[in-house]
């Protein structure tokens, strides 16, 4: 497996969202299955995994600790704090919440689930307008200075916040969306990352499953699954926007690629400090995201797969008007 370095963490070249094994895009999935795909993931040279505790809320984070218990020296487990979730019972308040003493509590609730004493990278999961960033970073540095955090991370932070939390805790690496149909990180934040030494990791490299090529407009997705809620994946958006799926068909098609594999390769030529991390709940799609990483892309490929996305306006907002209001600019 290759690999990869986010700031001063060295991880895999590719790592493994697991937030969908327990929420988000529909019921919870086997947890013995989730298991097995986890470990079996190990076995293939991942050894970055991707939580947070509102995830279930608690259950995800209590997926990992089962399965990495015993690989823990293996691994790099990666979780995030910031919505307002009762650090007892789990219940989401709705909104966001990194007041330090929250903070402080989430973390020891996240240790204890996750079954370590130590948290490889830990992320703000969203920017708290109500606490100066300055501050969150102070109790991040806090922790790692206890020996609780290795590293610090933010999740989709605007640039003025990343530079505000840089200066009191360096940043080890931003995470928010980046894919082929979500470009926007390359106006003003790669740059800033790229300054200041930052590595990124991209949510949704695969336009939540869409550049999968496996969703169209005839696609029920379950009640439970957010995607119900996201304009992007509105029946008439996803059948405007498989003509972005037959450009990107055509290119794979001559790569001898899938079209997921195209869609992460792209990520990663992009630079070599983003580490993207597809979430999935197939063993099959494991071994094809890793197989990305022997897709070279040569100059006049990522122009010509480049050239195929700009030439199809997607259709959709990427999240409801709540949800980005939760967005830091």
């Amino acid at each position: 497996m290759k690999k990869r370095k986010l700031g001063g963490l060295e991880v895999s070249a590719i790592g493994l969202g697991c937030m969908g094994m327990s929420s988000n895009y529909g019921p919870p999935t086997d947890t013995a299955e989730m298991i097995r795909l986890i470990r079996d993931a190990v076995d293939r040279g991942i050894d970055f995994f991707d939580t947070a505790e509102t995830y279930g809320p608690f259950t995800n984070e209590s997926l990992l600790g089962e399965a990495l218990g015993p690989l823990r020296s293996q691994v790099k487990i990666a979780t995030k704090f910031g919505w307002d979730v009762d650090p007892d019972t789990g219940v989401h308040h709705g909104g966001v919440n990194s007041k330090p003493a929250h903070i402080k509590r989430a973390v020891e609730g996240s240790l204890k689930r996750l079954k370590t004493d130590f948290i490889d990278l830990l992320y703000q999961h969203r920017v708290d307008p109500s606490v100066p960033i300055e501050d969150v970073a102070g109790v991040v540095k806090d922790l790692i200075g206890e020996g609780k955090v290795g590293h610090f991370g933010l999740s989709e932070a605007g640039a003025k916040t990343i530079r505000k939390a840089h200066v009191v805790q360096p940043v080890t690496a931003l995470q928010s969306e980046y894919s082929l149909w979500w470009r926007e990180p390359e106006d003003v934040i790669l740059p800033t990352l790229e300054e200041l030494g930052i590595g990124f990791v991209p949510f949704s490299p695969l336009g939540k499953g869409f550049l999968a090529g496996t969703i169209d407009d005839n696609t029920k997705f379950d009640s439970s699954d957010f995607r119900n809620t996201q304009p992007r994946f509105a029946p008439d958006a996803r059948k405007t926007n498989q003509a972005l799926i037959l450009q990107l068909r055509e290119i794979a098609q001559q790569k001898g690629a899938t079209l997921a594999q195209i869609a992460l390769a792209w990520v990663l030529a992009k630079k070599e400090w983003i580490v993207p991390i597809p979430g999935t709940t197939k063993q099959h799609r494991v071994e094809e995201n890793i197989g990305s990483l022997d897709l070279a892309l040569s100059a006049d490929d990522l122009r010509s797969i480049e050239d195929a996305v700009s030439s199809v306006p997607v259709e959709g907002a990427r999240y409801s008007e709540k949800m980005q209001r939760t967005i830091d600019r």
